[in-house]
């Protein structure tokens, strides 16, 4: 199904009434646009439509500038301060929010409404064309979970890892691993700049450099998979951080990214979300978006939903100058 920005902009204009996501219509609610943009299948029940819209909701909705996107969220129901069960209640908890009248914060639902769309329209258009041009897929991450612990004496990633094999006798993994820095451009990255560890799910068998600062790794595998099969694997990395930050850039989709970032001190002035952007813009300060503000352990937590290989997700911080 093709689906215009106007359409999509039309459906949730009429989400958005009464309790919005929180309506117990749902299925009635979510229409045709919404539907084929999200991907949800026919006969899918109020709970996992609502799921579903609320992850593909919020995640796009990351993308647009602060104020839209709160107030997108807030006129759907899915930001936790404006969780009122009349549309109403949440414009005006919109503008006592922006310190704006009503007037106002309805202005910006709507434009927001109208980026939310169009984001998502570009977004599903090129995840079609990616999926496309990669006939040949044979394995995708269902889930990824890493933990970064900047504050030891050499920085730690612990990355913990399901995959899903998508065709039959999947006996290799390739991953890979980029470090950003012109102080390796040109040379081979060492095995004392970066060293690897499996804790399990499988042994080393290859590590080849796949540019000037990119790292392939060749993970031979137990036993070889069948298709739909499920395997999980945890690995440590070790290495100096060049930049200041940290990033997934898939070369297979991935489902799930959730990231744990522990800072040493002193706790960096700013972070910032990195979603969906370029690899070269994750070092970018002009590239912006969300401020995380890091918890009382000097950490900050987020996920990703349905990354598109090729693109950075992530966070960047701007270290303390003490």
């Amino acid at each position: 199904m093709t689906v215009s920005a106007a359409d999509l902009a039309g459906e949730l204009k009429l989400l958005r009434r009464g309790r919005g996501i929180a309506a117990p219509q749902l299925a009635e609610r979510a229409g045709p646009a919404l539907r084929a943009v999200c991907g949800m299948a026919e006969g899918e029940g109020n709970a996992a439509i609502r799921k579903t819209l609320g992850e593909c909701l919020s995640g796009w909705a990351r993308s647009l500038p602060e104020d839209l996107c709160t107030a997108v969220l807030a006129a759907l129901g899915l930001h936790p301060e404006a969780a009122h069960p009349f549309y109403q209640d949440r414009v005006r908890w919109l503008a006592k929010h922006l310190q704006r009248d009503d007037r106002t914060a309805r202005r910006r639902i709507d434009d927001g409404i109208h980026q939310l769309a169009e984001v998502a329209v570009a977004s599903t258009s090129e995840s079609d064309k990616t999926e496309a041009a990669q006939p040949s897929r044979r394995w995708h991450t269902e889930e990824l979970r890493v933990a970064v612990a900047l504050d030891q004496p050499v920085p730690e990633v612990l990355e913990s890892r399901r995959i899903v094999a998508d065709a039959d006798d999947i006996a290799e993994l390739d991953l890979a691993l980029t470090l950003t820095d012109s102080v390796y451009r040109g040379e081979a990255i060492g095995s004392e700049d970066l060293r690897v560890d499996v804790f399990h799910g499988g042994r080393l068998t290859g590590r080849v450099m796949e540019s000037t600062d990119r790292v392939g790794l060749a993970l031979r595998l137990p036993s070889p998979l069948k298709r739909l099969s499920k395997h999980e694997i945890a690995l440590r990395f070790r290495a100096e951080f060049r930049h200041p930050h940290f990033v997934c850039v898939p070369r297979h989709p991935v489902d799930l990214f959730d990231l744990h970032v522990r800072f040493a001190l002193p706790i960096p002035v700013e972070v910032v979300l990195l979603e969906r952007v370029f690899q070269d813009d994750a070092s970018d300060e002009a590239a912006r978006g969300f401020s995380l503000t890091p918890d009382a352990s000097g950490e900050v937590h987020v996920q990703f939903r349905h990354l598109t290989p090729g693109f950075a997700y992530g966070v960047r911080w701007r270290p303390s100058e003490n």
